[in-house]
Formats: structure tokens, sequence, C-alpha cells
């Protein structure tokens, strides 16, 4: 099962830390958010989209990524190494 914890949460943010083993999968959910994910290990993660669309994710150190409110997925680790980032939501 996927690790997560809330390390700062105010008025403005929401930063989450997110560590998958792999074969872990964050479960279907809605970023009601705007938010930026910062890898904090190299590899590949799938994202599943409401309708099954697969695309799989790149995630390199110090690339981070933005991706905007209202996406409906599933993460999946299929790897073989840990994967761990920083989800920082945009709150207001």
């Amino acid at each position: 099962m996927a690790i997560s914890e809330v390390q700062i949460e105010n008025s403005s943010f929401r930063v989450t830390r997110w560590e998958l083993e792999p074969g872990d999968t964050i479960p279907k959910h809605v970023h009601e958010y705007e938010y930026v994910v910062v890898p904090l290990t190299e590899g590949m993660l799938w994202a599943a989209d409401a309708d099954g669309t697969e695309t799989a994710v790149e995630l390199s150190v110090g690339h981070s990524y933005a991706r905007p409110a209202g996406a409906v997925h599933t993460i999946e680790n299929r790897g073989t190494a840990w994967i761990i980032f920083v989800e920082i939501e945009k709150l207001s």
C-alpha cells in the first residue's frame, strides 16, 4: 500500500510526500486543486484515467511537473524500485 504523509497544510498549500514500493497503487482519485509533483527518485509510474487510458509518467529527480485541477486517475508503480515524490496542491 502506498505511504503518504502530509507535511504542510495551511490555507494556501497542502504538501504530501508519497512513497510507492513496487506493485503499489494509489486508488482512483480526483485532484480538486492544481498540483505540482516533485520527484525525489527516478522511475516510471503508470496513470490510468477514468476512461481507462493509461499513460507512462517518467520521473526524473529535479524535473517537476504540474497538472490542472480535475484530473481523475489511479497511479501504479510497475517497476522494481521504490518511487518517492512530493505533491504540492495549491488550495487557494
